[in-house]
């Protein structure tokens, strides 16, 4: 009896389990992060497009709103917007735009977490006002 108790035979087989839980384990973290990954992505690129239409256009206002919507919808993303100036902008006048979203990283109701997403981008006007 005593003999069979310090046989190790089949302790491989913990291993395998032990092994092959870890690895499900982190299949399932990445999966997890994959949207937040790609929602961050999105959200520069938000960002920078709307920094764009106000560098052409000069300033902060219809266009740029326009513009947000057309996002909103293109991509799905719904950011607050925050803008540091608006109005007419003159040519090589600086402005910043910061863009922020809420999303839930998670498996779903069972361990899930806000977080907030952030994207900044700044820009300068190429418009010139008389």
């Amino acid at each position: 009896m005593l003999k069979l108790l310090r046989s190790k035979r089949g302790e491989g087989y913990f291993d395998v389990v032990i092994v092959v839980l870890v690895v499900v384990m982190v299949l399932a973290l990445i999966l997890a992060a994959a949207p937040v990954v790609s929602a961050k992505i999105q959200l520069d690129n938000y960002a920078d497009e709307l920094v764009r239409e106000a560098e052409i256009a000069g300033r902060i206002g219809a266009e740029t709103s326009a513009r947000a919507q057309i996002l909103t919808e293109k991509t799905g993303l719904a950011p607050a917007i925050q803008w540091s100036r608006t109005g007419k902008v003159q040519l090589n006048q600086e402005f910043t735009v910061t863009c922020t979203y809420k999303m839930d990283i998670g498996f779903g109701e069972f361990g899930s977490f806000p977080i907030t997403l952030t994207s900044k981008a700044s820009g300068k006007s190429e418009v010139y006002r008389k």
